[in-house]
């Protein structure tokens, strides 16, 4: 368990402009450099400039609020207990992401890609891969999350090829792994949460993202935390038109650790209002292996982890967050 200690107001975490980074040699470059010292300073940046529709962004959000506004019995009926693939809704307390604290005082409903029982990952029982679940009364519901992800995985790319960039790698290093990518994507409530609520019983405990990286919408309302480098703790305030950035394990495997995966957490700090945030995830091919760069000094403790696809580093990071809940998710 982490213990809990209050966040100071942010300073360090950059806004990173993309708009001239989808046309211009030069602006991918200067973004890299900033890439490179924020994933070495806190793991965390915003993007702003990153042409996503704003009415896609709002619709997404309003998107979750109609999902979680529904009754628990209607949620329960897309409940991950009815899915193998790590797909659909669950409750609150249902995971644990600091091992040892409270259970995670949130609700959420998760897709990822949607392949049919016969599409041959499935078949093949490569870990997550499946359909998703979709709840029957929420016209439009369906349609909506998938434009949002596609929408995620064309930035996801772009993204990718700046991370490379930022070790001194061609922008399409990572080519290999991103036809097909995977892109989770999490729609999350934050109940209120009393003041007088103990320091430890989180929205989401003190924990590092598992996969490349998390592309994070915010609704407005501050709750997410980040630890930096120093080991402070800092507010990650919501800026409109961004998408907060954080790398996850497998980045920091691709760096051999000159880049770090940082613990961060949420914590509702309104007593009265529930806290919206959609988190995508988005990852290379699920059979890809996150080999070292080899613009990247080699380190011991990262070598073993490479022979890990994808989909198996993130299958194991969940059974372990899930078993520490005391819940079987499968």
């Amino acid at each position: 368990m982490i213990p809990y200690t209050p966040p100071r107001a942010a300073k360090d975490i950059p806004v990173i402009d993309l708009t001239g980074t989808f046309v211009s040699d030069d602006a991918r470059e200067d973004a890299a450099r900033l890439i490179h010292r924020a994933c070495r300073e806190t793991g965390f940046f915003y993007v702003s400039g990153h042409g996503i529709d704003p009415l896609l962004v709002e619709s997404q959000l309003a998107a979750a609020r109609r999902f979680f506004a529904q009754s628990d019995e209607a949620k329960q009926a897309v409940s991950k207990a009815h899915s193998p693939h790590w797909r659909g809704y669950e409750g609150v307390g249902a995971q644990v992401l600091d091992a040892g604290s409270a259970a995670d005082h949130k609700e959420s409903f998760a897709i990822a890609i949607d392949l049919a029982e016969d599409d041959p990952l499935v078949v093949a029982g490569v870990p997550g891969q499946g359909p998703n679940l979709w709840p029957e009364h929420l016209p439009g519901f369906r349609e909506q999350l998938l434009a949002y992800q596609g929408a995620m995985i064309d930035l996801g790319r772009h993204l990718m090829g700046l991370i490379a960039m930022s070790v001194d790698l061609d922008y399409g290093y990572f080519a290999a792994g991103l036809d097909q990518p995977q892109c989770g994507v999490r729609l999350l409530r934050y109940p209120p949460q009393p003041q007088d609520s103990a320091d430890n019983v989180l929205g989401a405990g003190a924990h590092s993202d598992w996969g490349s990286i998390t592309i994070l919408l915010q609704d407005g309302k501050a709750g997410l935390e980040v630890r930096n480098a120093a080991g402070d703790w800092i507010l990650a305030t919501p800026i409109p038109g961004t998408f907060v950035i954080n790398i996850g394990q497998m980045v920091e495997r691709f760096t051999a650790g000159i880049y770090r995966a940082n613990l961060h957490r949420v914590r509702n700090g309104s007593p009265d209002a529930a806290r919206y945030s959609i988190a995508s995830f988005f990852e290379l091919e699920p059979l890809y292996r996150m080999g070292r760069a080899p613009s990247c000094p080699p380190d011991r403790a990262y070598e073993a982890l490479a022979d890990l696809t994808v989909s198996e580093h993130i299958d194991q990071m969940a059974r372990a967050s899930y078993a520490d809940a005391g819940a079987d998710q499968q």
